[in-house]
């Protein structure tokens, strides 16, 4: 099962000999550097790059493409080299696009010789920076792992190489831009590039520009340590497409957060408080501070597990010594040794068992005083800011898709937050292995419906009235009970299509939005787009898929998947793998770039550091409670007076 990383997340190699395979859709640059256990380069000859595209056990590509293939041989690099980045940067001086934020987030993957992927991560949130360094392959303890990075350079290449230490870097740096750039002298044009992420249409005012991982994705997704990634955005021009830049987002330092409680005594835990982290407003600091708590809990459980871990191969060893002698076996020797060291075994648990109990208090006590505090795009349903909730006049930051927790820990839960726009589309996954507690498949499948329409119900909300619409494709009908609250609230500008024709109309007219809005983009001249082109966010939701398609219909919805996140068009799936397993590999492709979530408490989100197995809650309001429908009935009444 391949492993879908996120910043920071490592995920062990089974086998030495390996295929790095890069997607990016614009023609780019990739090399690797070997490193020693300083993390350092020692010299150009540890650098294999386009101008010298083969090292011991690593070779890479002899120039720029949008699809790349590494091979790596790890049995065959040098003994002093325990450390393999690979890299990935923009052609200079040949007219291409001089920032990763303009293109679309580059995919990467791991591979065996036989093409079974091992593990796979999207480098999202770039933006200035025109190199990036997007996996590193290292050596602990005698293994190979693999390790998202995806840490970018506003200066390039050749910043990028002086970071690894190497002191030849800017020298080295413009020989490998001279040598791409007469490979791209000699190579056959490219395909039109896919359109920036700052163009994106729509209508009015300025929006912005994403689990952990399911394998993340949140991405969901933090970094554990070393510098941002975002770097100065480029300058405002006085042409060509809008930028639709978040206006509340700065790239400079935020101010740090201002006390707001008084100093804790001494000895004492300080006070909790909402807002307690930098940014530069009070969203976006409550939008740091819960990925705070969200990094503080991954660290203390791992702390807690890893002394676990310890204290039961330490009594292991104790009694392997204390019985390895048959003398010691007679009598009552051997019953002291092992009274020992299971004495000995629970002392370090007990004392490893405090320091959790110590670190969860604190953080339950800051869970405690964020979640009221929380705006209507971060909070769960049962947050008393839905009932005075008023339709927004700008886009948040972020939006809370969920809760997160783990096993020692299940009464704290963690907000899942994903940054908006979405980046990737949503998959509700209705199969039975994400719900093995139902008995009943028609229970999973109502369940995941459910959920699909409270995602879209908290988008509506989020979204100023006139930015965003959704369009539903139940082929069958089967949803009607669920759909309930989205038609009779009549948020919805049509009701759900049905059928094979209605399938067909709902895709062709989203098709034909991506097409005329990327060749606005890319001729600059998105002020011609048609009149009656609805320039909003749109969210297209699918029951009970692939029923009712047909192979242009697959086709066409992969092609929305792929394309539509770029210019606005999202995708949320609702579908059981199983039912589409007669599509064989066809179908990898549009299963990897969803976020999948599950209708149920499920535990497949990966942990971004040190594989956590996080458990997804899905977002539901409480028994009996109308505030889904409530919240609903005012974003009906804001579109209809705000002229929608």
């Amino acid at each position: 099962m391949t492993a879908e990383l996120v910043r920071g997340q490592n995920h062990p190699l089974p086998g030495n000999r390996l295929e790095i395979r890069v997607s990016v859709g614009k023609p780019i640059v990739a090399g690797a550097t070997l490193c020693d256990d300083q993390g350092k380069v020692r010299g150009t000859e540890w650098v294999a790059h386009p101008g010298a595209p083969t090292l011991p056990g690593l070779e890479v590509p002899k120039q720029a493409a949008a699809d790349h293939r590494l091979a790596v041989d790890l049995d065959a690099v040098p003994d002093a080299v325990h450390q393999v980045n690979v890299l990935l940067s923009l052609p200079v001086g040949v007219g291409g696009p001089v920032r990763f934020g303009a293109l679309a987030a580059p995919f990467v993957a791991v591979t065996g010789l036989d093409g079974t992927e091992v593990a796979s991560y999207t480098i999202t949130d770039l933006d200035a920076e025109s190199a990036v360094v997007a996996l590193e392959i290292y050596r602990r303890q005698g293994a190979w792992k693999v390790r998202a990075v995806g840490q970018g350079y506003a200066g390039g290449l050749a910043d990028m190489l002086v970071d690894q230490g190497l002191p030849q870097a800017r020298e080295l740096a413009g020989t490998i831009n001279e040598a791409v750039a007469q490979g791209l002298a000699r190579s056959v044009a490219a395909p039109p590039p896919r359109p920036p992420d700052e163009a994106r249409v729509r209508a009015g005012t300025q929006g912005n520009g994403t689990p952990l991982a399911d394998g993340a994705s949140p991405s969901v997704q933090p970094s554990a340590d070393g510098p941002s990634n975002t770097a100065p955005a480029d300058a405002p021009s006085t042409g060509g497409p809008v930028n639709y830049s978040h206006p509340g987002r700065q790239t400079t330092a935020p101010p740090p957060p201002a006390p707001t409680a008084p100093p804790a005594a001494p000895g004492q835990p300080a006070q909790p408080v909402a807002g307690d982290a930098t940014g530069w407003s009070m969203d976006e600091r409550l939008y740091n501070q819960v990925w705070g708590m969200f990094e503080d809990l991954a660290r203390t459980v791992s702390a807690y597990r890893s002394a676990v871990d310890f204290a039961d191969s330490r009594m292991e060893q104790e009694l392997d010594r204390a019985l390895s002698d048959p003398r010691s076996r007679i009598g009552g020797a051997g019953d002291t040794a092992r009274e020992a060291a299971q004495a000995k075994h629970a002392d370090l648990v007990d004392q490893a068992r405090a320091a959790l109990d110590r670190d969860l208090a604190q953080l339950t006590a800051e869970s405690d005083v964020v979640e009221p505090a929380l705006p209507p795009a971060y909070a769960s349903w049962d947050n008393p800011v839905w009932h005075g909730y008023r339709a927004p006049f700008e886009i948040p930051m972020a939006l809370r898709l969920g809760d997160l927790s783990l096993a020692e820990t299940p009464d704290l839960r963690i907000p899942m937050l994903v940054r908006l726009p979405l980046e990737r589309g949503l998959w509700i996954d209705s199969g039975r292995s994400a719900a093995d507690s139902l008995a009943d498949a028609d229970e999973v499948r109502r369940r995941a419906m459910e959920s699909a329409v409270a995602h879209a119900a908290r988008l509506l909300a989020v979204y100023p009235a006139r930015e965003f619409a959704v369009h539903v494709i139940d082929p069958a009908g089967s949803a009607t009970g669920a759909l309930a609250p989205l038609v009779a609230s009549g948020v919805l500008d049509e009701p759900p299509a049905s059928g094979a024709a209605g399938v067909s109309a709902v895709l062709a007219r989203l098709t034909q939005r991506v097409d005329l809005v990327q060749m606005a983009v890319r001729g600059g001249a998105a002020d011609s787009l048609p009149p009656d082109l609805d320039t909003a966010e749109q969210l297209l939701i699918v029951n009970d898929f692939p029923h009712g398609f047909d192979d242009r219909a697959v086709t066409q919805l992969r092609y929305l998947a792929d394309e539509g996140p770029a210019v606005g068009v999202h995708l949320m799936l609702v579908a059981d793998r199983e039912d589409a397993a007669g599509y064989g590999p066809l179908l990898d492709p549009l299963w990897r770039s969803l976020l999948r979530l599950t209708p149920v408490p499920d535990d497949h989100l990966a942990d971004p550091w040190v594989g956590h197995a996080w458990t997804y809650e899905p977002p539901a309001a409480p028994a009996g409670s109308r505030v889904l429908e409530d919240v609903l009935a005012k974003v009906a009444e804001a579109r209809r007076t705000r002229g929608r």
